[in-house]
């Protein structure tokens, strides 16, 4: 589905991915760790066109997607939740939500209902402004007005940045299920175990290159990755 290829981006003339390689599949859950200052949130912002582009290749679903604006990504199928930031405080929950159609002449209810099936407090809490509720509950608004569009790939940066410890397990759990309804996922995590432990396949990244890539269990097993990235 997503087809990473020797990719060089940065921010304006500071270059800070150097001939990256990744791929997601057709309903997979891959997930990104590595030090901080690896880039690897720079990998997400430059499939979702929000860097500079400066060499290599991004293919989805086999359409070239590189330096493309956001807007014209969405229109592919990429939804994408940034760790900062991610919800219009100003406005309502519904509002929020709304917002992530805002390409289409009309929202479109049923995908309204789902977010709602999703995240049940959302329905409940519909008319309250995004900006007053928790944290854990913004995330929830984040990722449910990415998924308005049924997106084939989400990219999550960081999901459980910020959460109090007793509802990091509930967003893991959240994000299994979207997968597992049939949503590919590309996830950046500062969990990195239990990102690995839930993932289909890992990368890890060290100075904006790929360092290793395996299965997220097989990543978890490895000593030299424990003992370097994972705290042993």
């Amino acid at each position: 589905m997503l087809t990473i290829d020797s990719l060089d981006a940065g921010y304006g003339d500071l270059q800070v991915l150097y001939d990256i390689e990744l791929s997601v599949d057709d309903g997979e859950y891959v997930t990104i760790v590595g030090p901080n200052g690896a880039g690897k949130s720079t990998v997400m912002k430059s499939v979702f066109g929000l860097t500079s582009y400066m060499g290599g290749s991004i293919t989805f679903n086999g359409a070239e997607i590189s330096g493309l604006r956001p807007d014209e990504i969405i229109t592919h199928g990429v939804g994408y939740v940034p760790q900062n930031d991610n919800v219009f405080p100003s406005l309502s929950v519904r509002e929020n939500l709304e917002m992530g159609a805002y390409i289409l002449d009309e929202v479109p209810e049923d995908a309204l209902e789902l977010i709602f099936d999703r995240f049940p407090i959302l329905e409940e809490r519909q008319d309250q402004k995004a900006g007053s509720m928790s944290g854990g509950q913004q995330q929830m608004v984040a990722m449910g007005r990415a998924l308005m569009l049924e997106p084939d790939l989400l990219l999550l940066d960081e999901p459980s940045a910020g959460l109090a410890p007793d509802l990091v397990d509930d967003m893991f759990d959240r994000v299994d299920l979207i997968n597992e309804t049939g949503t590919a996922i590309l996830m950046v995590e500062q969990n990195a175990k239990e990102a690995l432990r839930r993932c289909d396949r890992g990368y890890v990244l060290v100075q904006g290159r790929n360092r290793y890539e395996d299965d997220g269990d097989a990543l978890l097993a490895d000593e030299q990755v424990r003992r370097d990235f994972l705290g042993g």
